[in-house]
């Protein structure tokens, strides 16, 4: 029997994106098909108490709800999985975790990613440093700026390491957003540095010609309105086109998708 540590990988859901997280799946399972990847489904999350933060929604000019805004950091939430992504360590209980956001498709194995855990450090990721803008993203999304922006979009948690405890789901639930994005339980020295390739941000990173691992389209994934032709978009519609072909579609609205991807893969959340 093997002693290595377990492995397990985790995807950021969000209703609005349920095509996004199939592509993101699909392109893990292209190289790995018997690692575990689960999903952070806020509902089923708010249904077992891990998940309490009071949120809210702005109403748009047509009437229609297109803000979330997460009440205890007076901030707005680009995606339902904003804040939930750092349940992580407590869902998958030991040996090391991948979070990331659904909106990537992995170019590469995540066993290479898994390769590179220092045991010494609780958590590793990208440090990404460039310029953050304002405005808007997504589906008119409000950008927000804060320390560390996108370092929490891929994240490599040691589920073992003792400073990973200080992160309790009662954290989780009360401190403000900002926070927890900085990695505030953790000391400096306790957060590895990831190679930029596996997690390179489309219209952000610079990777001076090498080809990344993790392609990350923080600002909006290509089947959003004004994203369609930005790079590796013609990669992820490939992805996409190859998930409706196993399901016998060609084409389908979000709520189609969502409805389809409920049914496929019948979120709860692991024992």
């Amino acid at each position: 029997m093997s002693d290595s540590p377990r492995q397990t990988i985790w995807l950021g859901y969000d209703s609005r994106e349920s095509a996004a997280f199939e592509v993101a799946r699909r392109s893990i399972r292209r190289f790995d098909r018997h690692v575990p990847v689960s999903g952070l489904y806020l509902q089923v999350l708010r249904q077992s108490g891990m998940y309490y933060r009071p949120t809210k929604v702005i109403l748009g000019s047509d009437g229609n709800a297109n803000q979330m805004i997460d009440v205890i950091s007076d901030a707005p939430m680009s995606t339902e999985f904003s804040i939930s992504r750092f349940l992580v360590p407590t869902l998958a209980k030991s040996g090391w975790a991948l979070y990331a956001d659904c909106d990537v498709i992995f170019r590469r194995n995540p066993n290479e990613l898994f390769a590179l855990a220092r045991p010494d450090k609780a958590l590793m990721c990208v440090h990404h440093d460039y310029a953050q803008n304002t405005g808007t993203k997504m589906d008119g999304q409000a950008q927000t700026i804060y320390a560390r922006k996108n370092w929490s979009s891929v994240m490599l948690f040691n589920c073992d390491h003792p400073a990973n405890k200080r992160l309790t789901v009662g954290m989780v639930n009360k401190l403000p957003g900002r926070d927890l994005h900085r990695f505030c339980w953790l000391d400096d020295d306790e957060i590895g540095e990831l190679p930029p390739e596996w997690n390179y941000c489309v219209g952000h990173s610079w990777l001076n010609g090498k080809p990344p691992a993790i392609v990350h389209f923080t600002d909006g994934v290509p089947n959003m309105r004004g994203y369609e032709n930005q790079e590796y978009a013609d990669e992820w519609r490939l992805l996409l086109g190859s998930v409706l072909n196993d399901f016998g579609q060609t084409e389908l609205n979000n709520d189609e998708y969502l409805a389809l991807m409920e049914r496929a893969h019948n979120f709860k959340l692991p024992e």
